[in-house]
């Protein structure tokens, strides 16, 4: 476990040292929460989706984080041209399907963004996961109707489908590459009452990958700090308002010592 604790430090510091600049196009419900945890662990967040300027801010960006909340004409313009620009520098992307399978809409821009530029990293909730791999779910709108591991073989079929990383959230998280799977079983179920911790766990998983480029790695070693400052976080205080700050001060003061002394990380 040492081994895995000290590569997960390592990124960790990697963040710290060059406060990679991470290009956000994501919804309005989270852009605070996302700037400010992007901060705690050291990078430099950047919440720009107006399509006259993301070409400009993905071509000195390190990463960019694509998540479609709250959708409208405005915003599939900026993450159309985000997409493609990145893809066209081979900057990593990471794409987060928030309420797939919930309309017709989000199924097809979904569809649109994934065949135009394909993800690095994909990360949802168990619902959102078999939606995007076209298995007929149901979904309770951004929430998850399934634990994670009812989706490991959608997002096996993900994963090779559009040669990715695809990542289940849930209580217990599963990272999936070709014949490679990771289970994160740190976290606490106080973080499902604060909205957006799975939109900020995406925004994580592009600061590791500005940072390592193995990006099965990057998603597994932030799925790992995600749970473990939530569940320090939780330890402060039990109730959702207080999460949110304690939660941005775990991030912040995350040493090597605490990830290796709480890390619950296997691969199958």
């Amino acid at each position: 476990m040492h081994q895995f604790s000290q590569a997960i430090w390592t990124d960790v510091e990697r963040i710290r040292a060059q406060a990679p600049l991470i290009h956000n196009i994501t919804n309005f419900v989270v852009m605070n929460n996302t700037a400010n945890a992007l901060l705690a662990i050291g990078a430099s967040p950047a919440m720009v989706h107006a399509p006259e300027e993301v070409e400009d801010f993905v071509t000195i960006s390190s990463a960019l984080v694509v998540n479609i909340g709250t959708l409208d004409a405005t915003f599939v313009a900026g993450m159309t041209l985000a997409m493609r620009r990145a893809k066209h520098l081979n900057k990593p992307i990471v794409f987060d399907p928030v309420g797939v399978g919930a309309t017709a809409y989000r199924n097809q821009v979904s569809q649109d963004l994934l065949t135009l530029a394909t993800p690095s990293v994909i990360r949802g909730n168990a619902s959102e996961i078999m939606a995007l791999a076209g298995l007929n779910t149901q979904t309770k709108g951004v929430d998850s109707l399934f634990g994670s591991e009812a989706a490991i073989d959608a997002a096996r079929r993900l994963s090779s489908l559009w040669n990715c990383v695809v990542v289940i959230s849930g209580a217990n998280d599963y990272i999936v590459q070709d014949d490679r799977t990771a289970i994160v079983a740190n976290g606490h179920p106080l973080m499902t009452k604060v909205t957006g911790m799975g939109c900020t766990a995406t925004a994580i998983i592009g600061a590791f990958s500005a940072v390592n480029t193995d990006y099965f790695q990057a998603a597994t070693h932030a799925m790992s700090i995600m749970g473990i400052a939530g569940e320090l976080a939780a330890e402060k205080r039990t109730a959702p308002g207080s999460l949110q700050v304690n939660f941005l001060d775990a991030l912040y003061d995350l040493s090597e010592a605490t990830i290796t002394d709480r890390l619950q990380l296997t691969h199958a």
